[in-house]
């Protein structure tokens, strides 16, 4: 079997969910289940007028092919994607996606939630909320259910 390498991008264009999944899976007769993750820009209740991240070009790739290879080292998956945005997003755009695809559906799923927990908490991204009003808040931070939810991988580990 062929190793699996990461399909990492960090782009300000949208992307599209269903040619991804095709890139992902083409020709391929392996694969019994693709588990996707979706992050889209809320609105904070009506609050939120865009999202803004930045990121440092180069880094951010590296570090998201990295713990790409570290979920593909531990679950059987046939094929990884890691895609995200940055600059300004409006409440209901796309993010963040993440892709896995494997045999069988757990792997696929503890795959792609490693992988989103890790962009969640570690990833090199800073975002900032614009609001309704014209104001700005500050660089957002990391939320401790989100610390929590990439502290539980460690754990497994034990």
């Amino acid at each position: 079997m062929a190793a699996v390498e990461p399909f990492v991008r960090v782009q300000a264009e949208d992307f599209d969910l269903a040619a991804e999944t095709e890139r992902l899976v083409a020709g391929r007769r392996d694969v019994g289940a693709v588990v996707t993750f979706t992050g889209l820009c809320r609105d904070e209740g009506g609050r939120l007028s865009a999202l803004e991240l930045e990121h440092y070009p180069g880094m951010a790739e590296t570090e998201i092919a990295r713990i790409c290879r570290i979920a593909i080292a531990r679950w059987p998956v046939t094929g990884l994607t890691a895609i995200h945005r940055f600059g300004r997003i409006d409440p209901g755009g796309n993010i963040v996606l993440v892709l896995a695809a494997s045999a069988h559906r757990q792997a696929a799923f503890d795959a792609a939630g490693f992988v989103m927990d890790y962009l969640k908490t570690s990833a090199p991204f800073w975002k900032k909320e614009h609001y309704t009003d014209g104001s700005e808040g500050g660089w957002v931070s990391a939320k401790t259910a989100d610390e929590a939810a990439f502290a539980r991988w460690a754990s497994r580990d034990s």
